[in-house]
């Protein structure tokens, strides 16, 4: 079960990989400026990933409407993740859960997915401002994508 609407969320610094190298993304930065999304996935360069954040991709500007910066994370390296974003010109960053804490702190990871342990599942959390979770999604179909519309609903 991922964690509760009304808690904090979890802190976290996780890496980003673009042409500049690598940096580092704090959800804690977003406190006080701006709401944040935080879009788990399974795993890159998998067709149902690529439809949810192509999909992402090509509405950026109704969340950057809503004051909401966006971000997807996944298990994978940073590098793999690099390597996702300029094949699909993704134009928001993907943060490496390489260790997995962030999807375990969420309560997001799966023991097994076929075969694979320790894969993020497909979820979906609006942070205030203040930092608290204001939305909450999380599904054990990795082929169910989040809902979109709650999802801006909840940054409206």
């Amino acid at each position: 079960m991922a964690i509760a609407t009304g808690t904090k969320a979890p802190d976290f610094t996780l890496k980003s990989k673009n042409d500049e190298g690598l940096a580092d993304v704090t959800l804690s930065a977003n406190y006080g400026s701006s709401a944040t999304v935080l879009l788990f996935f399974p795993l890159a360069f998998t067709s149902v990933c690529e439809s949810e954040l192509c999909g992402i991709r090509d509405s950026l500007s109704e969340y950057n409407d809503l004051d909401a910066k966006v971000y997807g994370i996944s298990v994978d390296s940073p590098f793999a993740q690099e390597a996702f974003a300029k094949a699909n010109g993704l134009n928001f960053p993907l943060l490496s859960d390489f260790n997995k804490e962030v999807s375990t702190a969420y309560d997001v990871l799966f023991e097994d997915l076929i075969g694979l342990k320790g894969v993020s599942k497909r979820a979906a959390f609006v942070i205030s401002k203040d930092g608290e979770v204001i939305y909450s999604e999380s599904s054990d179909d990795p082929k169910q994508l989040p809902d979109f519309g709650a999802i801006k609903a909840a940054l409206a």
